[in-house]
């Protein structure tokens, strides 16, 4: 049996709750499939405060903008969520299957948004294979999510807004940061998050990287070594720092394997980490129909995030012939909300990337 629906959304995070909400705004029914048991994607495990203006939620708190999507979402009765519920493929004839609660559905929509977010990067190193190496998502999860103190002491890989945020967040819940390592010159996040963790004692080492990890059954401590201006190791300038725990906040990488199955062109843009589908300005990809939103297309904070899914959304509904005027006075204002999250020199890597996007996008159509 092969279940009908107007749009459906993968992934319930903050891209995909936004989608929703904006599609079903304008009169259209649409699914969420999300595979975890909850929906909220990274909402559900930031405690810091938004920045940005008051239309992303500036002020208030990841998880409390997570539980307003929520329910909002669940007090709209064209809206319809499938928890626990992992998309398996997109196919050539329409069919979208999903394996929920360990049953396997057909799925036909007639839109698709792709709004699967990014998976975390690692680092290779001797003894990363080590326990007590995490990425920074996990930690998250443990501390946030489950209410486990996942250290004693760790030493944080990464000065970009994740590694600094996780690393006072660890703070937070009685967790000693021995340092935090940063192989880039500069610190990449926001100052205003390194100064709270600097304020504690935290060291933040630029210019570092992890040179090799140590233990006998779980990890015991790291070796930090000072790179050069070719980002090469200097030898003897290795630094020995004892801990239990290590986190890596060295980037995220889109999580596009859907979009690669479905058929969609792809390229890689360093810009916005790694391979991303080819969008046009409503978000929909080179195959008529499917659209991407989030950090599946390209890596950005959650309010660009859910502005893009806010967008697609009224163009997956526009395309279906709901509220055609309502429709794009929606995408304008969504488009003018993009503009200013990217203006200034914080959006100038992401600006980048989309001009390659763009230009990547033309030369598809010219072939």
């Amino acid at each position: 049996m092969i279940r009908e629906t107007e749009i459906l959304v993968i992934g319930g995070g903050p891209a995909g709750l936004c989608a929703a909400k904006a599609a079903a705004s304008l009169g259209a029914h649409v699914l969420i499939c999300e595979r975890d048991y909850v929906p909220g994607g990274q909402l559900v495990k930031q405690t810091h405060k938004f920045f940005g203006s008051e239309k992303q939620y500036a002020g208030e708190r990841g998880i409390q903008i997570g539980k307003t999507l929520i329910d909002e979402i669940t007090a709209e009765p064209k809206i319809e969520i499938l928890t626990e519920a992992t998309v398996l493929g997109i196919y050539e004839d329409g069919i979208v299957t999903v394996l929920h609660q360990n049953q396997h559905l057909k799925i036909r929509p007639q839109k698709t948004i792709v709004t699967t977010g990014a998976a975390e990067k690692f680092l290779a190193f001797p003894g990363n294979d080590l326990p007590g190496i995490y990425g920074a998502g996990a930690v998250q999860t443990l501390m946030n999510v489950a209410g486990v103190k996942p250290a004693e002491r760790v030493v944080m890989v990464g000065a970009g807004n994740i590694g600094l945020i996780v690393s006072y967040q660890l703070m937070q819940a009685g967790v000693q940061v021995a340092a935090v390592v940063e192989a880039a010159p500069k610190i990449g996040g926001y100052l205003v998050h390194a100064s709270k963790i600097r304020r504690a004692g935290v060291p933040i080492r630029t210019g570092y990287t992890i040179k090799e990890a140590y233990g006998t059954d779980c990890l015991e401590g790291v070796v930090i070594c000072k790179l050069d201006e070719k980002w090469q190791m200097i030898p003897g300038t290795e630094e020995t720092i004892p801990c239990d725990t290590l986190c890596l906040a060295v980037g995220l990488t889109p999580l596009a394997e859907l979009c690669w199955q479905a058929g969609c062109q792809m390229a890689f843009i360093r810009e916005l980490s790694g391979h991303v589908p080819l969008l046009d300005e409503n978000l929909e990809t080179t195959v008529p129909g499917l659209y991407a939103a989030g950090d599946v297309a390209g890596i950005e904070e959650a309010s660009a995030a859910m502005v893009e899914g806010r967008l697609a959304g009224c163009s997956a509904a526009a395309s279906l012939g709901y509220s055609p005027r309502e429709a794009e006075a929606m995408r304008q204002a969504a488009r003018q909300d993009l503009e200013e999250l990217r203006s200034g020199p914080t959006g100038a890597k992401i600006r980048a990337g989309l001009e390659k996007m763009y230009r990547k996008k033309g030369e598809v159509k010219a072939c």
